[in-house]
């Protein structure tokens, strides 16, 4: 027998090491995987455990805004509701009794539209008359079953994108309860003073017939007909002015019929001008005296073809108020014969027109705003202040408009009328027009049907902004806290103040609705059609055209009595007048049939769902920290809703309760193209969630949506999406490795962090730092910053360092390997770290891993918290520390990628770097740990002797300078390390020391080798 030691013949040592051992696939086949997941879920009662485990925490409700209930959802509503779930599941895990109970817009036109297409148009058949009670209820009941049927649609869409919330019992506007409410604090505006009936102006949609509140319009490119018209000055007859005439400009010519006075500022330089030469054929002539702003005098005349003028004198703004003109089209039709008075505005400018502004009360808010805070000086000028009904719902003239009854304004398929030509040819024939034309310029138009709409005046009713509320004095939170107001108790005042103590993400939120509430004229919240909550009032009406509201608690109570019974169509059926006004049927009360804004419904949610114990469990005894609480309301939506749900939601509650009824508002952008264009079918550049889904599953779209910057416009596409799967699939494979490895860590082998090497506390201290960042963003609800740290955490953290290095610890060491059962330790910790912290964004593969991880522990990751006390392990002074051999490290990887590249070297186990240190610190601190280890090499020798010039350095690593040799000595047949050592042990000569010790403890276990 030779004294040498004999290599034994090649052996499968695989059984002895503990490679990584899972179930949880590489493929992830979330489209089929999730749907089973769901199950589990609701298998469990996921939602009610979670009430359940946090019954007695804080409260955070996330107030759903409802969306409408007509058609399949978009991506932009994946994206609302999937932020929405981050919130509530980060919050639930952060510690408090995070619930949320979805909700549905039922009522509106929309909803109208499709029945009558559906129902009617496309049929042939007529459109229900809804004078005929039962005709109205009929189609009612309708505009219901069409709802009901895509809230079920949406519904089971939303949950397939992972909501978790209260679906069996959500809210819907049109819940008879809800429709109660709403008539409820409808019932409260007209008690506290602020409802009214007026005439005012509008935006009307002629092709709805309804008048459309701002937050239902739209700016478009339109071209409008611009007139530049005299109005001859008639007071005083004498001096400067005789024979002059005012010129205004104006976009919309077929307002002028409804001119009852022309707009001007103190502050504006105006002068005389004369033409002194002009075309013979002009309509402008020479003699003519204009007075004009001296700023805008030449452009005005240059419109008007105008040859040659001259300035005759200036006109001090200040004395205008005391002129008088005559209407253009004095006579037409035995018309038009009143004065037409000058009055400042401070709408008035001189940027473009003629610093002059025709002002039809009927038609503009300044217009009417200017003409009703001058009445009393103008009856006392015997002035009419009477606005004139001059369109009427169809946009045709009335016989207000003498002269032009019947032309129209804007036609039923929302085209543009006659009426404009009409009005400029009867200021030709006057001989009053003095030049015309065309403008492209941004109109409003209706949002749902895209057509151009115009301001009339309308009997309406309003909620009074500036109006003092009865009664006056306001009280947040049971007494204990009085709300200070700047200024008088107004609707205004108080949503101002209430926007200031409210928390708004992002930041600029504040100044938007700021500035909104601000300008913001009365809330117009009628609206003549059918679908939708009645204003169930009953009225008298005054001389004077404005209405008595009855004020009785009585019939109060039977209608909203009735409404919880039987829902508002109650409102509609036959002899309801009777019904409601009980004695009181005999008394000249008018039942109001018009409906409430769906703004007005969406914004009185708060009040049927987070203040109904009876029909919201869940949410009952909510205690906000404005009423001394702990408990914090979140609204949640789109940007547009500042003009939109947060508006109306803050004036329903100012109005009714004297504070907004959120404690935080985060809002987010809308969903572009890859290109950042708006999405179209027409453009074909649209993103479907179904399809998403159905190619790669919820959690790509739940990973996009929390990778966005939600506060801007997010962007979306093929590529994109494809970026997004990638970084799933990398962190996916991050869990698997964690799972598959943690198959062979048993909780008895738990090692204590003390007893730990460096390495292992090292990754325990990056875990607290990680730690800190997530629990702050998820508290910010900053989620691109969660993930984009915990993606780096796993790819260069763990993946590429850690677990790189630990990989032959893990597989190759003894059983019994302290350092071994450490690494297993630390990642058993970290991988239920970062279990949770994913669990709200990527919820499906979260719970999927959790299954695997945890098979006899909770049911979810969702039922727990986030970690607690991972704070203990930061460890700053050895992070600086490793900080300095990362540094190193790198230097080191640089130079076996080149060696690599030269094919010098294949695996960096074939290396054996010589590290040149120049810096006795950094010498000193790489003497202390296996340099070889950390770079995955055989070996690695250290040195402070001067390096060759063509050592491998890094300009950013001074001082650290390295030279790849070759590793020496024999390939270990276990970990392929190549040693020196390997052959020593006579057992197993083909491996290494440490290799040689595991198999023998392998063997004693019972394993064939």
């Amino acid at each position: 027998m030779s004294e040498k030691p004999q290599k034994s013949e090649a052996k499968d040592y695989s059984k002895t090491l503990f490679l990584p051992q899972t179930e949880f696939p590489m493929r992830a086949g979330l489209p089929q995987r999730e749907p089973e997941i769901l199950k589990t879920w609701y298998g469990i009662g996921l939602y009610e455990r979670l009430r359940k485990s946090s019954a007695g925490r804080a409260k955070f409700v996330l107030h759903d805004g409802p969306p409408y209930a007509n058609g399949n959802i978009h991506i932009g509503h994946a994206l609302n509701k999937i932020l929405k779930d981050v919130v509530t599941k980060s919050q639930q895990m952060l510690g408090f009794d995070s619930n949320y109970v979805p909700g549905w817009d039922c009522h509106g036109l929309p909803i109208e539209w499709k029945i009558e297409e559906e129902n009617y148009r496309s049929k042939g058949k007529a459109k229900p008359d809804f004078h005929d009670s039962a005709a109205m209820v009929a189609f009612r009941k309708e505009c219901r079953a069409y709802a009901t049927h895509w809230l079920n649609v949406q519904r089971e869409e939303f949950k397939r994108l992972g909501i978790i919330g209260d679906w069996d019992h959500p809210y819907a506007t049109m819940d008879y309860f809800a429709e109660a409410q709403i008539a409820r604090e409808l019932m409260k505006f007209a008690a506290n003073g602020t409802l009214y009936r007026g005439s005012k102006p509008v935006m009307w949609s002629v092709v709805e017939k309804t008048a459309l509140a701002e937050a239902e319009v739209e700016y478009e490119d339109y071209t409008s007909d611009q007139v530049w018209v005299k109005f001859p000055i008639t007071s005083p007859v004498h001096g400067a002015l005789a024979n002059a005439s005012i010129v205004i400009w104006t976009t919309t010519p077929w307002t002028l019929p409804g001119n009852r006075a022309i707009s001007f500022s103190p502050k504006i330089a105006y002068g005389l001008y004369r033409i002194t030469d002009a075309p013979a054929d002009n309509w402008a002539k020479a003699g003519d005296l204009l007075v004009l702003a001296d700023a805008l005098a030449e452009s005005v005349l240059k419109q008007a073809r105008v040859i040659a003028y001259e300035k005759v004198r200036s006109v001090p703004g200040d004395t205008l108020d005391a002129v008088e003109c005559a209407h253009p089209l004095r006579g037409l039709g035995g018309g038009y014969g009143f004065k037409v008075p000058l009055l400042a505005g401070e709408h008035v400018t001189e940027d473009t027109g003629t610093g002059f502004v025709h002002t039809a009360p009927g038609h503009g808010r300044e217009d009417f705003d200017v003409w009703t805070a001058n009445a009393r000086e103008l009856e006392a000028r015997g002035i009419n202040t009477t606005i004139p009904y001059t369109v009427d719902e169809n946009g045709a003239f009335t016989d207000h408009a003498p002269g032009f009854t019947g032309k129209r304004v804007i036609n039923d398929k929302g085209e543009k009328g006659d009426a404009n030509e009409a009005v400029i040819k009867a200021l030709i024939d006057a001989g009053m027009l003095l030049a015309r034309g065309r403008l492209k310029h941004q109109y409003p138009h209706s949002w749902r049907s895209k057509k151009p709409v115009i301001f009339r005046n309308t009997p309406q009713w309003f909620i009074a902004m500036d109006k003092a509320i009865t009664p006056s004095k306001v009280v947040w939170g049971g007494g204990t806290n009085t709300l200070t107001l700047t200024g008088d108790d107004t609707l205004r005042n108080r949503a101002l103040k209430a926007i200031s103590v409210t928390e708004w993400v992002p930041p600029a939120g504040e100044n938007r609705i700021t500035g909104m509430i601000e300008s913001r004229p009365d809330w117009v919240i009628s609206r003549q059609r059918a679908w939708g909550v009645p204003i169930a009032l009953f009225i008298r009406e005054n001389a004077d055209g404005s209405a008595e509201i009855l004020q009785d608690e009585a019939v109060n109570k039977r209608i909203t009595d009735a409404f919880e019974k039987e829902g508002a169509d109650a409102w509609y059926m036959e002899g309801a007048r009777e019904r409601f006004l009980g004695p009181l049927a005999n008394e000249e009360w008018k039942k109001i049939d018009d409906i409430c804004d769906v703004w007005f419904d969406s914004g009185s949610t708060h009040a049927f769902v987070l203040e109904d114990p009876v029909h919201f469990p869940g949410l009952a005894g909510i205690r906000r920290k404005v009423d001394g609480g702990a408990d914090t309301v979140m609204y949640l939506e789109g940007s547009d809703q500042h003009r939109g749900w947060f508006h109306s939601s803050l004036l329903e509650s100012c109005g009714t309760r004297g504070r907004a009824p959120y404690d935080v508002v985060l809002t987010h952008g809308f969903t572009l193209d890859e290109n950042g264009r708006k999405m179209s079918k027409s453009l074909g550049n649209t993103v479907e969630p179904q399809r998403v889904i159905a190619q790669s599953g919820a959690d790509i779209l739940r990973l996009w949506v929390s990778s966005t910057d939600y506060a801007d416009d997010q962007r979306i596409g093929p590529e994109i999406l494809k970026n997004t799967v990638e970084t799933y699939r990398k962190l996916r494979n991050t869990i698997r490795w964690m799972l598959g490895t943690l198959h062979h860590f048993r909780p008895g082998d738990a090692v204590e962090v003390a007893d730990m090497p460096e390495l292992e506390r090292l990754m325990l201290h990056r875990l607290s730092e990680i730690d800190a960042v997530v629990r702050e963003a998820y508290a910010g609800f900053d989620y691109k910053t969660v993930v984009a740290s915990l993606t780096h955490f796993m790819n260069t953290d763990l993946s590429a360092f850690y677990f790189d290095i630990r990989k032959d610890v893990l597989y190759c060491d003894p059983p019994s390997s302290t350092t071994r059962k450490a690494a297993l330790t630390t990642v058993d910790i970290v991988c239920d770290a970062i279990l949770r912290w994913l669990a709200p964004i990527i919820s499906f593969t979260a719970d999927e891993a959790w299954f695997m991880y945890r098979p006899g522990g909770p049911p979810s990751v969702h039922l727990l918290n986030f970690p607690d006390g991972l704070a203990e392990y930061r460890d700053d002074a050895l992070a600086a520390k490793w900080e300095t051999i990362r540094a190193v490290r790198r230097v080191v990887t640089g130079a076996l990628e080149i060696e690599r590249a030269a094919k010098r070297i294949g695996s960096s186990l074939e290396a054996s770097p010589l590290v040149y240190i120049s810096d006795k610190a950094i010498f000193g601190t790489l003497f202390e740990i296996d340099l070889a280890e950390v770079c995955i090499t055989s070996n690695a020798m250290v040195t402070n002797e001067d390096a060759p010039a063509d050592a491998f350095r890094l300009s950013d690593v001074p001082n650290v300078a390295v030279v790849v040799e070759k590793a020496v000595g024999s390939k270990c047949a276990r970990s392929w390390k190549i040693l020196p050592t390997v052959g020593e042990d006579r057992e197993y000569p083909d491996v290494s020391p440490r290799d040689a010790q595991a198999l023998r403890e392998w063997k004693a276990l019972g394993v064939t080798i």
